[in-house]
């Protein structure tokens, strides 16, 4: 009999296990072989710090971020006080993975399969991957991290299949060094509606090989031939390519992380990728650990209303990031036209220095409030069209 059973083994689902094994609770974590998530891979110095993140898996320690409109404006925000690390997805989620299986978590390979129940407890079933047997894991608690469109949310929680999604596509490949517009210090997010109508495209770094990759809501747009363009544009199509990934990225929040009896979402299960920039690891990892307290807190009460703690402590902190980002992509994204201006505010220093320190920091930064005036104002005047688009 387990504590717990995470199904899934990224970043969410590794952190959740490591975090209950670390306090004492016997836990079996369940992941598919081979699975590498398409990312660009950033992850800010509050996570490298909150988690205990050593400097070796660092690829890449980014300094300079490029903004590129429809038109090639190109807005280069430099990252002061601070960097953005970089990791390989292949790398880093394996890391995790042994990380918790070091700290006791007993770690199976296999597909989930569903989760069954009668009087000796729930049972996740899963077809081992060595065997090709199905196996069960009988558990008190269930910790939902596989991911958009979980089998675990769409099976076991209300909404749980109609959460929405971007496709995301990147292709790794083995970086030029630096050479015409690529530079290995520097992050480039192109908002491009000739790249992705709906989101952006972007060029990474990881030191030896670098992440080319967009995304998109639209079913019609074909997203090899939008990273083969993107690549061309910028001399990369010549790269070696290590290798292609895809994978659907939640756009929003569930609404409710738990099933009220025994099991709790986390991660992309749970919906919480930042609207806007896409950015998922660390918020991945939050919702593993907030996930890991609930069960905790349940496991020790006997109260199944505790499983509800996950949603709450996660969005007491990140509700309102999570919403102003929103607006942003719902201003910005739906048009060229909205993007051109969305770079132009980019020129802004106001803008370039707080949207930073919160990156780096994860909350919205108070410091200075007519800051916070004067980029609204600005950004109302974008909205407007009180200002041209080569508004610098």
């Amino acid at each position: 009999m387990y504590d717990v059973v995470v199904v899934g083994g990224g970043p969410s689902g590794a952190t959740a296990a490591n975090d209950l094994a670390r306090s004492g609770h016997k836990v079996a974590m369940i992941d598919r072989d081979g699975r590498i998530k398409p990312c660009g891979g950033a992850i800010p110095p509050r996570l490298i710090s909150d988690f205990d993140i050593p400097d070796e898996m660092l690829v890449a320690h980014i300094t300079t971020a490029r903004m590129i409109s429809p038109t090639g404006r190109k807005v280069d925000i430099p990252i002061e006080n601070g960097f953005v690390g970089m990791v390989d997805r292949a790398d880093f989620d394996e890391y995790l993975r042994d990380r918790a299986e070091r700290a006791g978590a007993d770690r199976h390979t296999g597909t989930f399969l569903r989760i069954d129940r009668d009087a000796e407890g729930t049972h996740v079933v899963y077809r081992d991957k060595a065997s090709g047997n199905e196996c069960s894991l009988t558990t008190k608690l269930v910790i939902g991290a596989d991911g958009a469109r979980s089998k675990v949310a769409a099976a076991e929680v209300p909404g749980g299949d109609k959460t929405p999604y971007v496709i995301a596509y990147h292709e790794i490949i083995k970086a030029p060094g630096k050479q015409g517009d690529y530079d290995p210090d520097r992050c480039d997010v192109i908002y491009d509606g000739r790249i992705s109508p709906d989101f952006y495209g972007w060029i990474f770094p990881h030191g030896k090989s670098a992440s080319v990759g967009m995304g998109s809501m639209i079913k019609d747009v074909n997203l090899k031939d939008a990273t083969a363009a993107l690549r061309q544009t910028n001399g990369l199509d010549t790269c070696e390519t290590i290798r292609c990934e895809g994978a659907p990225i939640p756009l929003k929040p569930m609404d409710r992380w738990d099933n009220g009896k025994d099991v709790v979402l986390a991660g992309d299960a749970a919906g919480v990728v930042a609207p806007s920039s896409g950015e998922g690891i660390y918020y991945a990892m939050v919702g593993g650990r907030v996930a890991a307290t609930a069960a905790a807190a349940c496991l020790a009460t006997g109260r199944v209303k505790d499983l509800k703690l996950a949603r709450s402590l996660f969005m007491r902190e990140h509700k309102t990031v999570f919403r102003v980002l929103a607006s942003m992509q719902n201003a910005y994204y739906r048009s060229d036209e909205r993007r051109e201006r969305f770079v132009s505010l980019c020129h802004d220093i106001d803008v370039q220095r707080l949207t930073f320190e919160a990156y780096m920091n994860k909350k919205l930064v108070k410091a200075r409030p007519m800051a916070h005036v004067k980029i609204g104002l600005k950004n109302l005047a974008h909205l407007t069209r009180l200002v041209p688009q080569a508004y610098t």
